[in-house]
């Protein structure tokens, strides 16, 4: 890969890795837009949940899919999201929906559809745009500028979601049942060739958010 400008910046990492929060804060310091592929997944979640179905039953996602009116506005300072026309930002990150968005982001057919849209998302852009979620560097943006997988022992993982939510025992089955169901999609702990691993087992949150964007100046020096 070549040095040069740097417009698009991917972020893998499994549960708890605090890839969103890292993500935020380096799109901030670097002037850049910031897509948090996530807020799709936990979306049709909210929206499964609301209509009373399963998560965890392929048809019952399935039925929802082409009723599913995702809509998000990264060109803000906050990104908000709405489904069918209903603001659904605070609504998705509770430990409700945390509990069912692994059923939806399993589905096949949901990944492709959203992957679509994320890949729009990204192309117009500009000055840059931070993507992070699942899939990011090896399947919606392969061809991105830097391309990073932001991980950390699951114990730290852990750690580091009570601080956020509390509730110590139910964290950590949640975020354990979530690494084994994502492991049966993607490999979140080994990275792809060419993406570069960033392990904040032993970084504080500025340090590792200091790591990505280092990482991002080095290849616009390059």
């Amino acid at each position: 890969m070549g040095g040069g400008l740097v417009t698009t910046v991917a972020i893998d990492g499994p549960a708890g890795s605090g890839k969103s929060s890292v993500a935020r804060v380096a799109a901030e310091q670097l002037g850049f837009h910031l897509l948090d592929t996530g807020a799709a997944y936990r979306s049709l979640a909210w929206l499964v949940l609301e209509r009373g179905l399963d998560p965890y039953v392929e048809a019952d996602v399935l039925s929802l899919l082409d009723d599913f009116d995702y809509a998000v506005d990264v060109s803000g300072e906050t990104q908000r999201f709405s489904v069918g026309g209903v603001d659904v930002t605070g609504a998705i990150r509770t430990e409700r929906i945390s509990g069912a968005v692994s059923g939806v982001a399993r589905v096949p057919a949901v990944r492709e559809a959203v992957n679509v849209r994320f890949r729009a998302l990204i192309a117009d852009a500009r000055p840059g745009i931070v993507v992070e979620g699942r899939d990011i560097t090896t399947v919606v943006a392969p061809d991105a500028d830097v391309r990073i997988l932001l991980t950390a022992d699951e114990e730290v993982r852990i750690r580091r979601r009570i601080g956020d939510v509390g509730d110590a025992a139910g964290v950590a089955e949640r975020l354990s049942a979530r690494d084994r169901s994502d492991n049966q999609v993607v490999d979140f702990m080994t990275p792809a060739p060419g993406v570069t691993l960033v392990d904040s087992t032993h970084l504080d949150f500025d340090e590792t958010v200091q790591a990505v964007v280092e990482l991002v100046r080095t290849q616009e020096r390059a």
